[in-house]
């Protein structure tokens, strides 16, 4: 979601972490990095390679959405015919952001909702999810960065219960929570640190729903461990969490609908450094049908086999890329 994705800690990712070492900033910007190397050909995607003679690398954030996602690029870029190195993987949002800015890296996935707040620093987020990828892509010219078409994959902050609160407070939205908490129910949210303090984050949802939650009502805790405990349901009646994580279907929790609109879109399209596009614009019709059937189910699922099941990012998106039809293995 956030500055890990907006600008928010990242989720732990648990196998992915070390299996995938982040790739390291320095002054001279990144100076690490290995060689795909998928035996790999053209499904519906790639036909004729038209990528071929191209030298292309791919980045992406450090947690498990992210290094899928980078990985999901670099295998479908080798289909079209280019070699690719690997950079995915790194801390942070600034560093995968100045990788594309700079040309230290060609492409990555971002979200729509990071740019639009955290890079362009524009405060209120558009509500229409075209009309907020529209204002990114445009303003982000002047940067050197070009968006492709985004995903309907919608990375955004979601508040969780189990079923069983679900059912006790009465709750699907969450104006049916803020109300909970002016009936002077005694619910408890638990949110990770930066969450708690960011105007996209748990004070904004306050003032824009008409919480009466005092700090008292407040956890804080990782943001890996606000799953579990909602699940239990003890310490924590409510939690924040990201729309996307494979542990919401995993763990049966149910999300609040943001019947307000409160947070932004934060849909994931194809960032690239503008001066590789020029030089390669099939890049554009590489991945378009790719982005285009990436959505919240299918990244819950290719999340949950990374941090559920313990499985490789890196097999997890050529499965996918091979079971879609987009890519052919040897």
């Amino acid at each position: 979601m956030g500055g890990g994705r907006r600008g928010r800690a990242p989720l732990a990712v648990g196998v992915a972490a070390a299996l995938l070492a982040p790739a390291l900033l320095g002054g001279c910007g990144l100076h690490s990095g290995s060689r795909m190397a998928d035996d790999v050909r053209p499904g519906t995607v790639g036909r004729g390679e038209p990528l071929a003679g191209a030298d292309l690398t791919v980045t992406s954030k450090e947690f498990t959405e992210q290094i899928i996602l980078g990985q999901i690029l670099g295998i479908a870029f080798q289909a079209a015919g280019a070699k690719v190195l690997d950079r995915t993987g790194i801390q942070g949002s600034i560093g995968a952001r100045e990788a594309i800015k700079s040309g230290d890296a060609d492409a990555m996935y971002e979200y729509t909702g990071t740019a639009w707040i955290t890079y362009l620093g524009n405060v209120k987020p558009i509500v229409d999810p075209a009309a907020q990828w529209r204002a990114v892509r445009d303003q982000d010219r002047a940067h050197g960065v070009s968006w492709l078409p985004p995903a309907r994959l919608n990375n955004t902050y979601a508040t969780t219960v189990n079923a069983a609160n679900a059912e006790k407070y009465g709750v699907r939205t969450l104006s049916d929570v803020a109300a909970a908490t002016r009936r002077g129910e005694r619910i408890t949210f638990c949110v990770d640190t930066e969450f708690a303090v960011r105007e996209d984050g748990l004070p904004g949802m306050r003032k824009a729903y008409g919480m009466d939650l005092p700090g008292s009502r407040v956890k804080k805790m990782d943001a890996g461990v606000i799953y579990r405990e909602v699940r239990k349901g003890s310490t924590c009646t409510f939690g924040e969490v990201n729309s996307t994580d494979g542990r919401i279907p995993a763990m049966r929790l149910r999300i609040m609908k943001d019947d307000r609109h409160f947070f932004p879109n934060y849909n994931a399209a194809p960032s690239v450094n503008a001066k590789a596009l020029r030089k390669h614009p099939e890049i554009a019709e590489v991945l378009a049908p790719i982005t285009r059937r990436l959505t919240n189910a299918i990244a819950q699922r290719l999340n949950a086999r990374v941090d559920v099941d313990g499985e490789d990012p890196h097999e997890v998106a050529l499965d996918w890329l091979v079971d879609e039809g987009f890519v052919r293995k040897g």
